[in-house]
């Protein structure tokens, strides 16, 4: 009977480590990304454009304050930094609606929006914790054609904040 315990250890022990590596990873805990239009990260997360971990979290887009990249200054999502990787590119009007779907809800400063590295819009939460979705009509002045949007969505509580680009073209 002893010998019949350690023999089912012996193969659990042997079996677990296989079937650990051959079950999906589960996302991270997360927090948000703009899905419409699609950010460079959710169009990674719908197979648009093939990219590397991101795809299985999109909302995990995570830096501190201040970066202008569209990963975050994550390395490991550095290909959202690739101008050239083949976005799509959504059309949109003069004036657009971004949305954002939050995975976990933080107190927010603002959310921002650039283009170029100068701000088109700025929305100021006074540290409120938002909804599951919150949508930003952005004007675009008088921008037009071919644009990459830097979305930012900056926390009250907390020194980061979360990035995500958009690729637009402005009246077109």
């Amino acid at each position: 009977m002893h010998f019949k315990r350690k023999l089912a250890a012996s193969i659990g022990a042997g079996v677990a480590p296989l079937l650990a590596l051959s079950l999906p990873a589960a996302p991270a805990s997360a927090h948000g990304y703009i899905d419409s239009p699609p950010s460079r990260q959710a169009q990674c997360a719908a197979g648009t454009v093939e990219c590397g971990s991101i795809t299985w979290e999109p909302q995990s887009v995570e830096g501190p304050k201040g970066l202008t990249s569209c990963s975050g200054g994550n390395e490991q999502f550095a290909e959202l930094d690739d101008d050239g990787k083949g976005w799509a590119v959504t059309p949109v009007g003069k004036t657009t609606d971004f949305n954002w779907r939050l995975t976990a809800r933080h107190s927010t400063s603002t959310w921002q929006y650039f283009v170029g590295g100068s701000k088109i819009a700025e929305f100021d939460d006074g540290g409120a914790q938002p909804g599951e979705t919150v949508t930003h009509q952005v004007d675009f002045g008088d921008l037009s054609g071919q644009q990459k949007v830097l979305a930012v969505w900056n926390i009250a509580d907390t020194a980061n904040a979360f990035y995500a680009c958009i690729d637009v073209n402005v009246g077109g």
